[in-house]
């Protein structure tokens, strides 16, 4: 900026900013410094005990996860913002994890991209505030740089992040996305969210792998979300029947946590369910040619875990469906498969079934 603003001026401007992104979608906005000292050193015991599996950029960006100034130089505040994405016209849930011989797959991923979503309307705001003071110094992130999103989204006042490390907010429980703008702002800081999960245990009563070894403490390693999505190699045995249906990530966390009674819809079309993704049937998943299956994930999150991570993650949940005709046939199908993680997988489902 080339004229500083004055302390009016910047409350101003900080309401401004909410009032905008209120129009671009985001449920709420809020505004923080970058001290996250004691997050860096619960980071710091999370990455001594091996807890994160291999996530090794977790390791390898060092403190800039904890120092937005040393990613940003310049960075004074952070804008982060909050992105509903729970829609109501999805297949309910709790029926798909019922049902073994259908694929679950984390609402997050029913729809677009997220990043691509939250990115774009972000830049929206950045430009919306340049055009109201002139130019300054930002950057956008949406999950795409070692940056302590939920931290800064707790110290921004936007909920606190729960036993299962997810973020909550009271008045909207924790299906949504975050991201943020990084600036050399002075804004006026919002007052942090103050915890609200008492003396409840559900997310970790619930986990289908006990991954939440604790109060606010994730084993990524047992994680359903990090073994379907981020694991690149085999899913360790001893967890398998543990994953169920779940194809792509996990949502047991969140779909029994109390305060999600109050999760608001979300009502960007973006985030909609495509190609039946929230209610096919395991067989027919499993039966997508590599084509198929990059038509049908083309600007989705699922695109992460990859073809053969997706077979992999297929032939396990029928490996733990009720033993029928269909299954058995599916599966032998690919016994061949040229890739060594889809046989090793395919094998162990088929003799689950005698097969």
């Amino acid at each position: 900026m080339t004229n500083p603003l004055s302390n009016n001026q910047l409350a101003e401007l900080a309401e401004g900013i909410r009032a905008r992104g209120a129009e671009l979608g985001f449920g709420r906005i809020g505004i923080t410094g970058i001290d996250l000292a004691e997050d860096e050193a619960h980071l710091e015991r999370w990455l001594a005990q091996g807890r994160h599996g291999e996530f090794d950029y977790m390791r390898r960006h060092g403190s800039k996860r904890a120092h937005p100034e040393q990613l940003v130089p310049g960075t004074i505040r952070v804008i982060t913002a909050r992105m509903d994405y729970w829609r109501d016209d999805a297949e309910d849930a709790q029926a798909v994890l019922a049902d073994p011989q259908r694929g679950y797959v984390s609402r997050y991923a029913l729809g677009r991209d997220y990043h691509k979503v939250l990115r774009r309307r972000l830049r929206h705001l950045a430009v919306s505030i340049e055009e109201r003071i002139g130019p300054f110094g930002y950057r956008v992130f949406t999950d795409s740089a070692p940056v302590l999103e939920k931290a800064l989204a707790r110290n921004a006042g936007l909920g606190w992040i729960g036993k299962h490390s997810n973020l909550i907010d009271k008045d909207a429980g924790s299906w949504f996305f975050l991201g943020e703008i990084f600036t050399d702002l002075p804004l006026p800081e919002d007052e942090p969210g103050g915890a609200h999960c008492g003396t409840c245990t559900a997310c970790l009563d619930v986990c289908p792998t006990k991954a939440i070894v604790a109060p606010y403490q994730v084993d990524a390693r047992r994680c359903i979300s990090y073994l379907t999505i981020e694991l690149k190699g085999a899913i360790p045995e001893a967890l398998r029947p543990a994953i169920g249906n779940r194809i792509f990530g996990c949502d047991d966390c969140q779909l029994f946590c109390p305060w999600n009674k109050f999760a608001r819809p979300s009502a960007t079309s973006d985030f909609a369910p495509r190609h039946r993704l929230d209610a096919t049937s395991l067989v027919e998943l499993f039966a997508w040619t590599r084509e198929e299956w990059s038509a049908r994930t083309e600007g989705s999150a699922i695109r992460r875990a990859g073809y053969e991570g997706w077979l992999r993650n297929v032939a396990v949940a029928l490996g733990n469906a009720p033993t029928t005709r269909d299954v058995v046939t599916a599966l032998a199908a690919r016994a061949d498969d040229p890739s060594l993680l889809v046989r090793e997988h395919v094998a162990w489902a088929l003799e689950r079934h005698g097969a």
